[in-house]
Order: structure tokens, then C-alpha cells, then sequence
């Protein structure tokens, strides 16, 4: 296991973060993504950490608060050191019935981070992320009101998730004008078959130096190597009930043959190639795998191991290609215009 500076900072977290949206789910959504209780958890948590693994990610919203719970459970009954563990969590969605139970507001922030601090059985949340983008609020508000939770010692670090690359730049502006604490990661969705982050994210995340968390790695188990043109998915499944992130299916079928190729030649699996690939690229910090067995984590750990070749990352990049599109390929002709007069230049000199 190998460990990547968070972003700007001088943290340091593993190149895998364990996610816990399978922990505590009984009905609805929550229930079709995971249910796993606690001795369950536990036994993931242990492994997780045994395994070098010091980031783990949760939510408020997460089976109605019930994911923290266990997450803060288990590293109590696992006796886990607090230096030993980074733990992340996130405020936002909607976590009670009235006007102002959801958002990033002060008020839901304030509300919100003692809630999770009590669940989780902790005196402070190494990094806490703002779940979506708000519309109601001033981001200076929400930029304020984590600048004073950083202040009074209850966070350490502060970041984002779902946010467009807009967005993070102004909340980035305001923080610097006014000496708050700023973003340092974003929590955000990327697969080798839905590549749309790096139009403007990743450029945006490499220029500003912030922290990538990768979200769903495997597009909600589509790249697991269960699915395929000519695979019929387990029933029960957790794609074939609950169709997120949406991608699209020929373009991620098309990389799952390439995928499936290497896996075979390499004898692992396929969704060790997808996660491979996505500790490859140099805007990752750490990749959240979400796992409903031990087996099943050990499974994608081992991709850690993985070193693709560049002929390799060339195939994977050639059949996961982005289509172009405006300004991009526009950016590309000049650039590669103005390359040309330079080196013209040179050679004349």
C-alpha cells in the first residue's frame, strides 16, 4: 500500500480509502446498496486496516446516519489508535424533516458536524466534505462556517464533493481573499468508462493542487467483470436494481473487452485492471472501494500490486477515449499550432 499527499497538505493517506455506504442499509436505496451490520463492518474495517489502508469515508446521509455509527463503532471495538486513521465524512443532504435539515448553510453545517462527531464517537473529523453544491447559499457562507469549525479544533482538513470545477475555483478565491481554510480534495466520480472529469476538474484539480477522491471506481460494479455485451448479470445483483452512476454501456462494454483481455493474460480480475487504471493517472489521490465481503475487498487491495505496462495504459486510453468537444479540441489545434511555430523557431535559430 502506498501513501499519496492529501492535496496541499502535509497529510498523508493510502492510495485506497475504504467507503462505507454498505454499512447499515435495511429499505430503500440504502438497503440496495448494502446492509452489512456491525460485526460485518468490523471484520472489513480490520482488514482494511490490516492491510495498510488509514483513509476511511462516510456520510451523515449514508443508511440515515446509521453508516457512522458503525464506522465509529468498530474502530472503538477494534481499539483502532486515533493517529492511525483518517477519517472522512460529509454534510449536505437531507438528515430530518424541517426547512433547514439539508444544504450547506451554518446552520446545517453546525448541526451537522456535532451530529457526526457523536455518531462517530470522535473529538474532531480529520477531513469534512460538503456533499453537493447548495444553490440557497452564498459559498462564502459555507467557506466561513467550515473556516470556524477548522478553528475551533472539531475538523482538520475541509473539501468537496459533486462540485463543478466553477464552483470550487470561486469557493477557492474566497478562501484565499479572506485567509480562510480553503477546499484541499475533491470527492468526485471517475472510471476508465466515464472519463468526464477530466474536461475540467482534473486540469482544474492539478493547477490548484487539490486532493482527488474517486467515488465508485467500478460505476457501481458495471466494471467488476460480472457484465458484459455476452454476460448476464448475478441476480441480485446490485446493478441490476439500482442503474448508478449512469454511463454509458457500449462505450463501458467496449473497455470491459480490453479489460477483460489484460485480466486474463495478468490472471486477475477485471475490476483489479479498472481500479489499476485509476491509480495510475496522476490527478488520484485515493480511490474509495466500497466492499459487501472480505473477499471481495481483498480482491480490489490486490490491485495496489498492479503495474500496467504503456502499451497497456495505451490500449486502455485509446478504447476509453473521451469524444472531443468544445473548447477542447479547439484548445488542442491552437496549442498544437503554437507548438509547431516553436519549434519552427528553434530550428531556425
Amino acid at each position: 500500500m502506498q501513501y499519496r499527499k492529501f492535496g496541499r497538505t502535509g497529510l498523508f493517506v493510502s492510495e485506497l480509502c475504504l467507503g462505507t455506504m454498505t454499512f447499515g442499509g435495511s429499505s430503500g436505496i440504502w438497503g440496495q446498496i448494502g446492509n452489512l451490520q456491525q460485526s460485518e463492518a468490523e471484520s472489513l474495517v480490520g482488514r482494511a486496516l490490516d492491510a495498510g489502508i488509514n483513509f476511511i469515508d462516510t456520510a451523515d446521509v449514508y443508511s440515515e446516519g446509521l453508516s457512522e455509527t458503525i464506522t465509529g463503532q468498530a474502530l472503538k471495538n477494534l481499539k483502532v489508535p486515533r493517529e492511525n486513521v483518517v477519517v472522512a465524512t460529509k454534510v449536505f443532504g437531507e438528515t430530518g424533516k424541517s426547512a433547514n435539515a439539508a444544504g450547506a448553510s451554518r446552520y446545517h453545517i453546525m448541526d451537522g458536524v456535532k451530529a457526526s462527531l457523536k455518531r462517530l464517537q470522535l473529538d474532531h473529523i480529520d477531513v469534512y466534505q460538503i456533499h453537493g453544491f447548495d444553490p440557497a447559499t452564498p459559498i462564502e457562507e459555507t467557506v466561513r462556517a467550515l473556516d470556524n469549525l477548522v478553528q475551533q479544533g472539531h475538523v482538520r482538513y475541509v473539501g468537496v464533493s459533486n462540485w463543478a470545477a466553477w464552483q470550487i475555483m470561486k469557493a477557492l478565491g474566497i478562501a484565499e481573499r479572506q485567509g480562510l481554510a480553503r477546499f484541499e480534495s475533491l470527492q468526485a466520480y471517475y472510471t476508465i468508462a466515464g472519463r468526464d472529469l477530466e474536461r475540467e476538474l482534473a486540469p482544474m484539480l492539478q493547477s490548484e493542487n487539490l486532493g482527488l477522491m474517486v467515488w465508485s471506481p467500478l460505476a457501481g460494479g458495471l466494471l467488476s467483470g460480472k457484465y458484459g455485451r455476452d454476460t448476464e448479470a448475478e441476480k441480485g445483483s446490485r446493478r441490476t436494481s439500482f442503474d448508478f452512476p449512469p454511463v454509458n454501456v457500449e462505450r463501458a462494454y467496449d473497455c470491459i473487452d480490453v479489460m477483460r483481455e489484460l485480466a486474463e493474460a495478468r490472471k486477475v480480475s477485471v475490476a483489479q485492471i479498472a481500479l489499476a487504471w485509476l491509480l495510475h493517472q496522476p490527478v488520484v489521490t485515493s480511490v474509495i472501494v466500497g466492499a459487501k465481503r472480505v473477499g471481495q475487498l481483498d480482491d480490489n487491495i490486490a490491485a495496489t500490486a498492479i503495474r500496467l505496462s504503456a502499451d497497456e495504459l495505451a490500449q486502455l486510453g485509446k478504447v476509453s477515449a473521451l469524444p472531443s468537444e468544445y473548447p477542447g479540441w479547439m484548445l488542442e489545434r491552437q496549442g498544437g499550432a503554437r507548438a509547431k511555430r516553436l519549434a519552427e523557431s528553434g530550428q531556425r535559430g
